[in-house]
Protein backbone atom coordinates (compact mmCIF):
# COMPACT_ATOMS: atom_id res chain seq x y z
CA UNK A 1 0.00 0.00 0.00
CA UNK A 2 2.84 2.40 0.80
CA UNK A 3 4.16 2.09 -2.76
CA UNK A 4 0.74 2.64 -4.30
CA UNK A 5 -0.20 5.77 -2.35
CA UNK A 6 1.69 8.76 -0.94
CA UNK A 7 -0.03 10.01 2.21
CA UNK A 8 2.96 12.06 3.40
CA UNK A 9 3.69 14.57 0.66
CA UNK A 10 5.48 17.70 1.86
CA UNK A 11 4.29 17.22 5.42
CA UNK A 12 4.78 20.12 7.83
CA UNK A 13 7.33 21.92 5.66
CA UNK A 14 6.18 22.61 2.08
CA UNK A 15 8.91 24.02 -0.16
CA UNK A 16 9.09 27.70 -1.01
CA UNK A 17 7.92 27.86 -4.64
CA UNK A 18 9.57 31.25 -5.15
CA UNK A 19 6.78 32.43 -7.41
CA UNK A 20 7.74 35.19 -9.87
CA UNK A 21 7.56 38.73 -8.55
CA UNK A 22 7.41 37.56 -4.96
CA UNK A 23 3.76 36.55 -5.35
CA UNK A 24 2.27 34.76 -2.36
CA UNK A 25 -0.20 32.71 -4.44
CA UNK A 26 -0.05 31.32 -7.98
CA UNK A 27 -3.62 31.46 -9.29
CA UNK A 28 -4.60 29.22 -12.19
CA UNK A 29 -7.90 29.50 -14.05
CA UNK A 30 -9.04 26.45 -16.02
CA UNK A 31 -11.82 26.51 -18.61
CA UNK A 32 -12.95 22.97 -19.34
CA UNK A 33 -14.08 22.44 -22.94
CA UNK A 34 -16.16 19.26 -23.00
CA UNK A 35 -19.29 20.12 -24.94
CA UNK A 36 -19.91 17.82 -27.87
CA UNK A 37 -17.66 15.08 -26.47
CA UNK A 38 -20.02 13.96 -23.71
CA UNK A 39 -22.03 10.74 -23.75
CA UNK A 40 -24.54 10.93 -26.58
CA UNK A 41 -26.22 8.44 -28.89
CA UNK A 42 -24.89 10.50 -31.80
CA UNK A 43 -21.36 9.76 -30.57
CA UNK A 44 -22.03 6.03 -30.62
CA UNK A 45 -22.51 5.78 -26.86
CA UNK A 46 -24.97 3.45 -25.14
CA UNK A 47 -26.80 6.29 -23.42
CA UNK A 48 -27.13 10.02 -22.92
CA UNK A 49 -24.97 12.10 -20.57
CA UNK A 50 -26.00 12.25 -16.90
CA UNK A 51 -23.15 14.25 -15.36
CA UNK A 52 -22.43 17.93 -14.68
CA UNK A 53 -25.49 19.73 -15.94
CA UNK A 54 -28.31 21.85 -14.57
CA UNK A 55 -30.40 18.69 -14.33
CA UNK A 56 -28.78 17.38 -11.15
CA UNK A 57 -29.27 13.64 -10.80
CA UNK A 58 -30.43 13.15 -14.38
CA UNK A 59 -30.67 9.59 -15.64
CA UNK A 60 -28.84 8.29 -18.68
CA UNK A 61 -31.27 7.24 -21.41
CA UNK A 62 -30.67 4.75 -24.25
CA UNK A 63 -31.85 7.41 -26.68
CA UNK A 64 -31.17 11.07 -27.39
CA UNK A 65 -31.87 13.29 -24.36
CA UNK A 66 -32.66 16.60 -26.04
CA UNK A 67 -32.69 18.76 -22.91
CA UNK A 68 -29.30 17.43 -21.82
CA UNK A 69 -27.86 17.96 -25.29
CA UNK A 70 -29.02 21.59 -25.33
CA UNK A 71 -27.60 22.25 -21.85
CA UNK A 72 -24.20 21.14 -23.11
CA UNK A 73 -24.66 23.08 -26.35
CA UNK A 74 -25.08 26.28 -24.33
CA UNK A 75 -21.52 25.90 -23.10
CA UNK A 76 -20.10 25.88 -26.62
CA UNK A 77 -22.52 28.36 -28.19
CA UNK A 78 -22.65 31.04 -25.48
CA UNK A 79 -20.96 30.23 -22.18
CA UNK A 80 -17.47 29.69 -23.52
CA UNK A 81 -17.55 33.05 -25.27
CA UNK A 82 -18.70 34.86 -22.13
CA UNK A 83 -15.77 33.40 -20.20
CA UNK A 84 -13.41 34.17 -23.06
CA UNK A 85 -14.48 37.84 -23.04
CA UNK A 86 -14.22 38.01 -19.24
CA UNK A 87 -10.59 36.89 -19.20
CA UNK A 88 -9.62 38.78 -22.37
CA UNK A 89 -10.89 42.06 -20.93
CA UNK A 90 -8.62 41.55 -17.91
CA UNK A 91 -5.71 40.08 -19.89
CA UNK A 92 -5.70 37.17 -17.45
CA UNK A 93 -3.88 33.98 -18.51
CA UNK A 94 -5.98 30.82 -18.82
CA UNK A 95 -5.47 27.11 -19.38
CA UNK A 96 -8.14 25.19 -21.26
CA UNK A 97 -8.67 21.54 -20.49
CA UNK A 98 -9.85 20.70 -24.01
CA UNK A 99 -11.41 17.39 -24.96
CA UNK A 100 -10.09 16.63 -28.43
CA UNK A 101 -13.40 15.71 -30.02
CA UNK A 102 -15.04 18.77 -28.46
CA UNK A 103 -12.65 21.26 -30.01
CA UNK A 104 -12.79 19.34 -33.29
CA UNK A 105 -16.45 20.33 -33.45
CA UNK A 106 -15.75 24.04 -32.89
CA UNK A 107 -12.74 25.42 -34.84
CA UNK A 108 -13.65 29.03 -33.95
CA UNK A 109 -13.13 28.18 -30.31
CA UNK A 110 -9.64 26.88 -31.04
CA UNK A 111 -8.78 30.05 -32.96
CA UNK A 112 -10.03 32.21 -30.08
CA UNK A 113 -7.99 30.33 -27.50
CA UNK A 114 -4.84 30.49 -29.59
CA UNK A 115 -5.33 34.20 -30.33
CA UNK A 116 -5.69 34.90 -26.59
CA UNK A 117 -2.53 32.86 -25.85
CA UNK A 118 -4.39 30.39 -23.70
CA UNK A 119 -2.63 27.13 -22.99
CA UNK A 120 -4.65 24.33 -24.55
CA UNK A 121 -4.02 21.21 -22.47
CA UNK A 122 -5.55 17.84 -23.27
CA UNK A 123 -8.70 16.71 -21.50
CA UNK A 124 -8.64 13.39 -23.31
CA UNK A 125 -10.35 12.13 -26.41
CA UNK A 126 -13.90 11.92 -25.02
CA UNK A 127 -15.67 13.33 -21.97
CA UNK A 128 -16.66 9.91 -20.64
CA UNK A 129 -15.91 7.83 -17.54
CA UNK A 130 -12.77 5.70 -18.03
CA UNK A 131 -13.06 3.83 -14.72
CA UNK A 132 -13.81 0.48 -16.39
CA UNK A 133 -12.31 1.10 -19.84
CA UNK A 134 -9.61 -1.51 -20.58
CA UNK A 135 -6.06 -0.08 -20.39
CA UNK A 136 -5.32 -0.92 -24.03
CA UNK A 137 -8.39 1.04 -25.13
CA UNK A 138 -7.52 3.99 -22.90
CA UNK A 139 -3.95 3.93 -24.24
CA UNK A 140 -5.29 4.12 -27.78
CA UNK A 141 -7.60 6.99 -26.81
CA UNK A 142 -4.68 8.93 -25.31
CA UNK A 143 -2.68 8.52 -28.51
CA UNK A 144 -5.66 9.53 -30.65
CA UNK A 145 -6.33 12.54 -28.43
CA UNK A 146 -2.75 13.76 -28.82
CA UNK A 147 -2.80 13.34 -32.61
CA UNK A 148 -6.15 15.10 -33.02
CA UNK A 149 -5.14 17.87 -30.63
CA UNK A 150 -1.92 18.49 -32.56
CA UNK A 151 -3.79 18.62 -35.86
CA UNK A 152 -6.31 21.13 -34.49
CA UNK A 153 -3.97 23.42 -32.54
CA UNK A 154 -0.66 23.04 -34.36
CA UNK A 155 1.18 21.45 -31.43
CA UNK A 156 0.87 18.42 -29.19
CA UNK A 157 -0.51 19.09 -25.68
CA UNK A 158 2.02 19.43 -22.86
CA UNK A 159 -0.53 19.10 -20.06
CA UNK A 160 -2.98 16.29 -19.40
CA UNK A 161 -6.22 16.01 -17.42
CA UNK A 162 -8.45 13.02 -18.05
CA UNK A 163 -10.88 13.97 -15.30
CA UNK A 164 -12.91 10.76 -15.09
CA UNK A 165 -9.86 8.52 -14.73
CA UNK A 166 -9.23 4.80 -14.53
CA UNK A 167 -6.76 3.09 -12.19
CA UNK A 168 -4.39 2.89 -15.18
CA UNK A 169 -4.54 6.54 -16.31
CA UNK A 170 -1.54 7.90 -14.41
CA UNK A 171 0.76 5.09 -15.57
CA UNK A 172 -0.44 5.42 -19.17
CA UNK A 173 0.20 9.18 -19.15
CA UNK A 174 3.66 8.71 -17.65
CA UNK A 175 4.47 5.99 -20.17
CA UNK A 176 3.46 8.22 -23.08
CA UNK A 177 6.39 10.37 -22.03
CA UNK A 178 5.55 13.68 -23.67
CA UNK A 179 3.55 15.48 -21.01
CA UNK A 180 5.29 18.17 -18.98
CA UNK A 181 2.62 17.75 -16.32
CA UNK A 182 -0.32 15.59 -15.32
CA UNK A 183 -3.22 17.35 -13.56
CA UNK A 184 -5.19 14.22 -12.59
CA UNK A 185 -4.67 14.75 -8.86
CA UNK A 186 -6.33 16.73 -6.09
CA UNK A 187 -3.72 15.79 -3.50
CA UNK A 188 -1.88 19.03 -2.74
CA UNK A 189 -1.72 22.82 -2.87
CA UNK A 190 1.58 22.71 -4.75
CA UNK A 191 3.06 20.83 -7.70
CA UNK A 192 4.99 17.69 -6.83
CA UNK A 193 7.02 14.95 -8.49
CA UNK A 194 5.45 11.49 -8.72
CA UNK A 195 7.95 8.62 -8.96
CA UNK A 196 5.45 5.79 -8.69
CA UNK A 197 5.47 5.15 -12.44
CA UNK A 198 9.13 5.80 -13.17
CA UNK A 199 9.59 2.25 -14.45
CA UNK A 200 7.37 3.06 -17.45
CA UNK A 201 8.71 6.60 -17.88
CA UNK A 202 12.38 5.92 -18.61
CA UNK A 203 13.20 6.19 -14.91
CA UNK A 204 11.88 9.75 -14.74
CA UNK A 205 9.44 11.20 -12.26
CA UNK A 206 6.23 12.75 -13.60
CA UNK A 207 5.44 16.30 -12.58
CA UNK A 208 1.96 16.63 -11.09
CA UNK A 209 0.24 20.01 -11.06
CA UNK A 210 -2.85 19.19 -8.97
CA UNK A 211 -6.33 20.42 -9.81
CA UNK A 212 -9.42 21.14 -7.69
CA UNK A 213 -13.01 20.02 -7.31
CA UNK A 214 -13.91 22.45 -4.51
CA UNK A 215 -12.99 25.82 -6.03
CA UNK A 216 -14.88 24.65 -9.05
CA UNK A 217 -18.13 25.74 -10.67
CA UNK A 218 -19.22 22.09 -10.75
CA UNK A 219 -20.50 22.75 -7.21
CA UNK A 220 -23.34 24.73 -8.78
CA UNK A 221 -24.69 21.49 -10.22
CA UNK A 222 -24.21 19.30 -7.14
CA UNK A 223 -26.59 18.65 -4.28
CA UNK A 224 -24.09 20.09 -1.79
CA UNK A 225 -23.06 23.03 -3.93
CA UNK A 226 -23.48 26.75 -4.51
CA UNK A 227 -27.04 28.04 -4.83
CA UNK A 228 -26.07 31.32 -6.52
CA UNK A 229 -23.09 33.47 -7.42
CA UNK A 230 -22.49 35.05 -4.02
CA UNK A 231 -21.43 31.91 -2.12
CA UNK A 232 -19.29 30.97 -5.13
CA UNK A 233 -17.52 34.33 -4.94
CA UNK A 234 -17.12 34.08 -1.16
CA UNK A 235 -15.69 30.58 -1.36
CA UNK A 236 -13.16 31.57 -4.03
CA UNK A 237 -12.24 34.75 -2.14
CA UNK A 238 -11.83 32.94 1.20
CA UNK A 239 -9.73 30.23 -0.44
CA UNK A 240 -7.48 32.84 -1.99
CA UNK A 241 -7.17 34.86 1.23
CA UNK A 242 -6.30 31.79 3.30
CA UNK A 243 -3.61 30.75 0.83
CA UNK A 244 -2.41 34.34 0.70
CA UNK A 245 -1.94 34.35 4.48
CA UNK A 246 -0.06 31.06 4.35
CA UNK A 247 2.04 32.16 1.39
CA UNK A 248 3.80 29.92 -1.12
CA UNK A 249 0.72 28.12 -2.39
CA UNK A 250 -1.16 27.48 -5.64
CA UNK A 251 -4.89 27.95 -6.22
CA UNK A 252 -6.74 26.33 -9.10
CA UNK A 253 -10.20 27.50 -10.19
CA UNK A 254 -12.22 25.10 -12.36
CA UNK A 255 -14.78 26.48 -14.83
CA UNK A 256 -17.09 25.23 -17.59
CA UNK A 257 -18.84 27.21 -20.31
CA UNK A 258 -22.18 25.53 -19.61
CA UNK A 259 -21.91 26.30 -15.86
CA UNK A 260 -19.84 29.40 -15.01
CA UNK A 261 -20.63 30.75 -18.46
CA UNK A 262 -24.19 31.50 -17.31
CA UNK A 263 -24.66 35.26 -16.75
CA UNK A 264 -25.09 35.44 -12.96
CA UNK A 265 -22.26 33.01 -12.31
CA UNK A 266 -19.94 34.84 -14.71
CA UNK A 267 -20.66 38.07 -12.82
CA UNK A 268 -19.53 36.43 -9.56
CA UNK A 269 -16.44 35.03 -11.26
CA UNK A 270 -15.58 38.48 -12.61
CA UNK A 271 -15.70 39.90 -9.07
CA UNK A 272 -13.26 37.26 -7.94
CA UNK A 273 -10.84 37.79 -10.82
CA UNK A 274 -10.88 41.53 -10.05
CA UNK A 275 -10.26 40.77 -6.36
CA UNK A 276 -7.22 38.65 -7.21
CA UNK A 277 -5.79 41.26 -9.56
CA UNK A 278 -6.33 44.06 -7.02
CA UNK A 279 -4.60 42.08 -4.25
CA UNK A 280 -1.16 42.56 -5.79
CA UNK A 281 -0.12 39.23 -4.24
CA UNK A 282 -1.04 36.85 -7.05
CA UNK A 283 0.79 35.43 -10.01
CA UNK A 284 -1.99 34.56 -12.46
CA UNK A 285 -0.46 31.99 -14.76
CA UNK A 286 -1.21 29.26 -17.20
CA UNK A 287 -0.70 25.77 -15.84
CA UNK A 288 2.22 25.14 -18.21
CA UNK A 289 3.93 28.26 -16.83
CA UNK A 290 3.58 26.94 -13.28
CA UNK A 291 4.95 23.58 -14.42
CA UNK A 292 7.94 25.15 -16.17
CA UNK A 293 8.64 27.30 -13.11
CA UNK A 294 8.56 24.24 -10.88
CA UNK A 295 10.93 22.37 -13.16
CA UNK A 296 13.44 25.20 -12.82
CA UNK A 297 13.08 25.96 -9.10
CA UNK A 298 12.41 22.43 -7.80
CA UNK A 299 13.72 19.95 -10.40
CA UNK A 300 13.01 16.27 -9.89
Amino acid sequence: MSAARDLIGYGASPPDPRWPGGARVAVQFVVNVEEGAENCILNGDAGSEAFLSEMVGAASHPARAMAMESLYEYGARAGFWRLHRLFAERQAPVTAFAVATAIAANPAMVDAMLSADWEIASHGLRWIDYQYVPPEVERAHIAEAIALHARLTGARPLGWYQGRTSPATAALVAAEGGFVYDADSYADDLPYWDRRHAEVNGGRAQLIVPYTLDANDMKFVAYNGFADGEPFFRYLRDTFEQLRREGGRMMSVGLHGRIAGRPARAAALARFVDHVIASGDAWIARRIDIARHWQQVHPA
